[in-house]
């Protein structure tokens, strides 16, 4: 088959669809791989990188689109990727769809076959492809909250940590999936006051064993949920849904009652989020502030480590982009990963977000 790599275009996304290793496997396999000049430094990865695997390089995306089958990026596609699909490709990507709908009624339209990163589902209902970023966003979100607590960013000045004869910062997490439980591990090791939020109560039980101490762990329950926002310093939200839009959890009452310079941070931004204030927002303009409240909401956090999180991304995503190759997408549902074919959303979650 042969497959484009085009260089991503949303606002500081420095991570790239295939490492040159990964081209490498790919071209082993007896596929052609056609990737966009420049597209991998970004990632630190050179053109020569990939010549040496045997790549093709060419000089310009309307090159790549327009001599590949298969189209493998990192986020969904923009204005200026729409414009270059044709009904033939198979895309594959992060798509998002059901905090999209114009995105999937784009897709549609070109009439090609999408798959998203996102809802590739295992029996045991992990999420293989979504599972590295994921780690890495909730592994970010309290760096990135301890910064923006700073005065000079505009918010409280507290250390989430403290010092000896001064309280602890007080971080909650909502949701205690993958990054939730990377999030609060942050937290806790940066010496933070830690809640963490669960809805689902065996994982309640695993998490309470996990953090023992270090971390206090609740059942989600709206109430009491506003009533630890309302006194934290840093909110992280980290609700998903497989396909689907998060619920709101924290709504823009208790926002309003927090303390001026206090910091809410959405992972789930991608999804829609779960707190009703958060709003999409870029690398280049991070923040936003409501009710006194710093507000950051960056749709691809892991785009700002871009080295790490392109070889996590492709120790994910190389299997079934192997697979993919090899069958083509006739028949293809992927362990779900099948959003869009000829014309329809085919994902039943992902379809009832974005055609109810």
């Amino acid at each position: 088959m042969k497959i484009g790599v085009p260089k991503e275009i949303l606002d500081s996304e420095y991570r790239v669809g295939l490492t040159p290793n990964s081209s490498a496997s790919l071209v082993d396999e007896g596929h052609t791989v056609f990737i966009e000049k420049n597209a991998g430094l970004g990632s630190g990865y050179k053109d020569e990188d990939y010549k040496q695997t045997g790549a093709i390089v060419l000089d310009t995306a309307a090159e790549v689109f327009g001599q590949s089958e298969m189209i493998i990026k990192v986020k969904q596609p923009l204005a200026g990727d729409l414009k270059l699909l044709e009904k033939r490709h198979i895309l594959f990507t992060y798509l998002h769809l059901a905090a999209d709908r114009e995105l999937a009624e784009s897709l549609c339209k070109i009439g090609l076959t999408a798959y998203a990163y996102e809802t590739i589902q295992l029996p045991n209902k992990a999420l293989p492809a979504l599972l590295p970023m994921s780690e890495i966003a909730g592994r970010m979100s309290i760096q990135i909250g301890a910064h923006f607590l700073e005065k000079a960013e505009g918010g409280s000045g507290v250390l989430l940590s403290g010092v000896p004869g001064v309280p602890r910062g007080k971080v909650v997490v909502l949701g205690g999936g993958v990054a939730g439980s990377q999030a609060a591990r942050q937290a806790v090791g940066m010496g933070a006051d830690v809640t963490l939020f669960e809805k689902h109560p065996l994982k309640i039980r695993e998490l309470d064993q996990q953090f023992g101490k270090k971390a206090t762990v609740l059942a989600s329950e709206l109430s009491l949920i506003s009533e630890y926002v309302r006194d934290a310093d840093l909110v992280v939200g980290a609700v998903l849904l497989p396909g689907r839009r998060p619920p709101v959890l924290v709504k823009e009452a208790t926002i309003a009652k927090m303390r001026p310079g206090s910091v809410v941070l959405d992972i789930a931004i991608d999804q829609g989020g779960c707190i009703e204030t958060i709003k999409p927002t870029k690398h280049s303009e991070p923040t936003f502030l409501k009710h006194g409240v710093v507000h950051y909401g960056v749709v691809n956090m892991p785009g700002a480590v871009p080295r790490t999180s392109t070889q996590a991304l492709n120790n994910a995503t190389l299997p079934y982009i192997l697979e993919l190759a090899e069958s083509g997408a006739n028949s293809q549902d992927l362990y779900g990963g099948l959003n869009i074919r000829g014309g329809d959303v085919t994902h039943p979650e992902v379809k009832e977000a974005v055609c109810s």
